[in-house]
């Protein structure tokens, strides 16, 4: 693991080390405790009127002594209780000195004491008082073993029963068995509680609805339900414990049966509401919320904190809202349950509102504030919230560590990646499954490929390797590495490591897609109808997207029209068709068909429609400007940098670069590189080079913030002769451990991914490709192609920028192309990274007709489709 480097580049404070584990807080201010310190304890012992003489006496010599003597054991165990109400430890020690000094009654105080420190959180203390018992009883056994459990030490427990059982003097009751059941539970020790379940058949405590209860918690639904079936007797606890299983395990119908047997012979409590809430859909729930009235639970707050989640996960804020105003006692859950709901909602602003009004915030409003900033995608304020989790010294857990991790991946910042996987692992977080599937997939959105690997890899056999496989394979296909996905499919399918699911399928057809790779994604389209995937409506987007990026028009638009139901994705999907394809005509068909069917467009919809008015006529370019302009108004979506970008190359590419510049310049917010990059490649076609210098100056003015806008930047300089700059942007770009994915192309042929970088010579078959090559150059030279080396970016001389030309990707994958092509009408079928250089688009025209053949190239701008010496974009891309 690299050394970490504790200044973030978020300039986030330093992380210091995990706070220890923090002591509950006193319920009440300072000002209205009682001083329960030794001076009140005098003052109390004093007021019991318990002299010393009385306390030291082997023995009572009268009755009037041992009511005494009763009479302050009584005050002691008063004042464990104030200690344990208010978190005072010295008086607790104070009281075990006199219990120290006890001669009678002591067997009582010190179970009492036991307790107490158990609730205090100090096992320790409480097992020393256990110690001096000089016969501990059943009562004491059952304290330390129950409290030893509450406080995470299940192994503790478990070793205090067994230490019981071995000595055989005090035999368990029901408490101990329900105490060491919890244990077992919470340990995972399934197989020792299946064992002690014979213990309590044996000792004949199964009458015992109590027991039961606890029983039923250690097994799943099915064993849970004979336990439930042959207990004869039941109360809503028991009830509760087999619809709770049911739920966990996702049986919700048959939770539901259970609850009606139920309604027949017990009245459902605010858990059983609460429980099956979770499990609802929303005819269920909204039925559930009607019983909840009519029985008179809507005062429970367990109930109002459910219904708040339920109507949430449903999408019904004005409901949530409500019910909140609606409660007369809250409490931290319900505020964290309205942060969730907010979050859920996008309404960002409200949930950092509520989140404000916790007066004690804990881990779990911490948690839940900071998983909405990540599922907002706002993941620096996600990491600037777990920073300040740190400095107030608020308990971490695996839920808040998880969060932090994927902050990271939504920042995508190498250094502060590795920043947190340093704290992970110093801190012995690393290992726990969660989080580890986490720090994967962060590594594989913040350029940690290689670590990626490593840690996969390495993956243990023990957790689930279909996770982590799906992160690889989302890794790959972010970094632009869909060769490496698609082997990772094939050989973690061939292994079993990989659960073809829903998702698993969809980031297999982006990789086809990806790749124009049809075949492959015609075997996975099968696979999903055979396995009953198809209803998913995810899954089908993923589809049209696919056969979208293959060429195979025809079937996207046949998987759009056979899918039973559409969301707003499936129509943005089919629009992008139409874009990728350069028909704007059947794009906006389409919007003016969303229209008609009352489906509401996002973000994205409206700017795939600005979009596609690059590819229309020149005449509807008022309706586009009428669109854009009038989003807020009519669709309540206000432009974004992306609309911005779309609008203006709309506007560059008909030509109306003066009205494209002027909308730059009134943005009411600061242009990203995005929308001075449009406007700068529309200045490049369109010739206007004045314009051009002040949009460059802009560009390279801004501050880049990805790797893609640093290479902008190292090509200005290069396209200007300013090499040296060239160079110091290419330095900045390593310190950040930023890389440049290189242009690559390539042909699908024989079942196989055919790749090519500039200058390849690691094909197998190279020579025949450089020949082939050869050969082309020398026709279409003949037929009038003239090499325009301004696309050579490099400080090099001419006769090296035409051999450095003459050998890019494009032109290599073109010509591996038309020698294994063997049908001859096919179109030869080529895939670009990036978009295609001035010279290879010239190159291409050429080819088409020197050979006769159809080629359709597939690059960042869509499809370009040559027929005989023309394309299909006509020069303007």
């Amino acid at each position: 693991m690299a050394t970490v480097n504790h200044h973030c580049l978020l300039n986030l404070p330093h992380i210091p080390p995990p706070p220890p584990i923090n002591r509950p807080k006193p319920l009440l201010p300072p000002s209205s405790l009682p001083s329960l310190s030794l001076s009140r304890l005098s003052s109390l012992s004093a007021s019991l009127s318990l002299s010393p003489a009385t306390i030291h006496k082997r023995s009572p010599s009268s009755s009037f002594e041992r009511e005494e003597i009763e009479s302050a054991v009584d005050g002691f165990f008063y004042l464990l209780r104030l200690s344990s109400q208010h978190h005072d430890v010295e008086v607790t020690r104070a009281v075990h000195a006199s219990f120290l000094k006890l001669r009678e009654e002591k067997a009582k105080l010190g179970n009492a004491l036991i307790s107490t420190y158990l609730k205090l959180g100090l096992p320790r203390d409480a097992l020393l008082v256990f110690a001096s018992l000089s016969s501990p009883s059943v009562v004491s056994y059952t304290a330390l073993i129950s409290g030893f459990a509450r406080l995470n030490l299940e192994i503790k427990a478990l070793k205090v029963f067994f230490k019981m059982r071995s000595e055989g003097v005090v035999e368990p009751n029901e408490y101990t068995f329900v105490a060491v059941l919890n244990a077992c539970v919470r340990s995972g020790r399934f197989s020792l509680g299946v064992q002690i379940h014979g213990l309590i058949v044996k000792s004949g405590f199964l009458d015992s609805v109590f027991v039961c209860n606890s029983v039923m918690s250690l097994y799943s639904s099915g064993d849970a339900r004979k336990v439930f079936d042959e207990m004869p007797k039941r109360d809503v606890a028991s009830w509760n414990t087999v619809i709770s299983c049911l739920v966990k395990e996702g049986l919700f119908g048959e939770a539901f049966g259970l609850f009606c047997e139920m309604n027949r012979v017990e009245e459902a409590d605010s858990f059983t509401v609460s429980t099956l809430l979770s499990a609802s859909d929303l005819m269920r729930g909204r039925e559930l919320h009607g019983r909840v009235i009519k029985v008179g639970l809507r005062q429970e707050l367990s109930v109002s904190n459910a219904l708040i989640g339920f109507y949430a996960k449903y999408g019904d804020v004005r409901k949530v809202e409500t019910l909140y105003e609606m409660m007369s006692v809250r409490d931290g859950f319900t505020l964290t349950e309205m942060i969730t709901a907010y979050m859920a909602f996008g309404m960002v602003d409200s949930a950092v509102e509520m989140f404000e009004k916790i007066p004690e915030k804990n881990a779990i409003s911490y948690n839940a504030l900071m998983a909405g900033f990540c599922r907002n995608g706002y993941g620096s304020k996600a990491l600037k919230l777990f920073i300040e989790m740190l400095q107030r010294g608020v308990e971490l857990t695996d839920f808040s560590l998880t969060s932090a991790v994927d902050a990271c991946g939504l920042v995508a910042e190498k250094k502060v990646s590795e920043q947190v996987h340093g704290f992970c692992v110093k801190f012995g977080c690393a290992s726990n499954p969660c989080i580890q599937t986490a720090l994967l997939d962060m590594c594989t959105r913040c350029e940690r490929m290689t670590d990626a690997e490593e840690m996969f890899e390495q993956w243990p056999c023990n957790l689930n390797s279909s996770k982590a496989t799906t992160s690889m394979l989302g890794g790959y296909f972010r970094n632009g590495l869909p060769e490496k996905a698609l082997s990772l499919f094939h050989r973690t399918l061939k292994e079993e490591k990989l659960v073809l699911d829903e998702v698993s399928l969809t980031l297999a057809l982006a990789v086809c897609g990806t790749l124009g790779f049809v075949e492959m994604g015609d075997q996975i389209h099968g696979y999903a109808l055979k396995s009953g995937y198809f209803s998913d409506v995810g899954l089908g987007n993923s589809l049209i997207s696919m056969y979208s990026k293959c060429y195979h028009f025809n079937d996207a638009i046949k998987v759009f029209n056979t899918m039973r139901e559409h969301d707003v994705v499936s129509w943005n999907s089919l629009i992008s068709c139409y874009i990728l394809q350069r028909n704007g005509d059947e794009a906006l068909t389409l919007w003016l068909r969303m229209n008609k069917e009352g489906i509401k467009p996002d973000a994205i919809t409206l700017a795939l429609v600005i979009s596609s008015y690059k590819y229309t006529e020149s005449d509807k370019l008022s309706t586009c400007r009428d669109l854009f302009l009038s989003m807020e108004t009519i669709h309540g979506i206000s432009p974004t940098t992306e609309h911005y970008t779309a609008y203006v190359r709309v506007l560059g590419h008909w030509g109306l670069l003066e009205e494209a510049e002027e909308t730059v310049n009134s943005m009411p917010f600061h242009p990203e590189v995005s929308v001075l990059r449009a406007l700068l490649d529309s200045c490049r076609v369109h010739s206007n080079a004045s314009m051009a210098k002040r949009v460059a100056k802009l560009i390279l003015s801004a501050k880049p913030d990805n790797p893609s806008e640093y290479i902008l930047k190292s090509n200005i300089y290069s396209a200007s002769g300013l090499w040296h700059r060239t160079e110091t942007i290419r330095e900045e770009m390593r310190e950040r451990g930023y890389r440049k994915h290189p242009s690559r192309s390539w042909i699908v042929h024989g079942n196989a991914i055919h790749s090519f970088h500039a200058r390849d010579t690691s094909h197998p078959e190279e020579k025949d490709v450089y020949s082939g090559l050869e050969i082309l150059i020398m026709e279409c030279l003949k037929a009038g192609y003239e090499p325009n080396t301004e696309f050579v970016l490099q400080e090099v001389d001419e006769l090296t920028k035409k051999s450095f030309l003459f050998h890019h990707s494009a032109k290599l994958a073109l010509t591996y192309g038309i020698l294994t092509a063997k049908n001859q009408r096919e179109p030869v079928r080529v895939v670009k990274n990036v978009m295609v250089c001035g010279d290879c688009h010239e190159f291409y025209k050429y080819v088409s007709v020197v050979v006769k053949r159809e080629i359709v190239l597939r690059d960042s701008s869509g499809f370009h489709r040559f027929v005989n010496g023309k394309c299909s974009c006509k020069d303007l891309w």
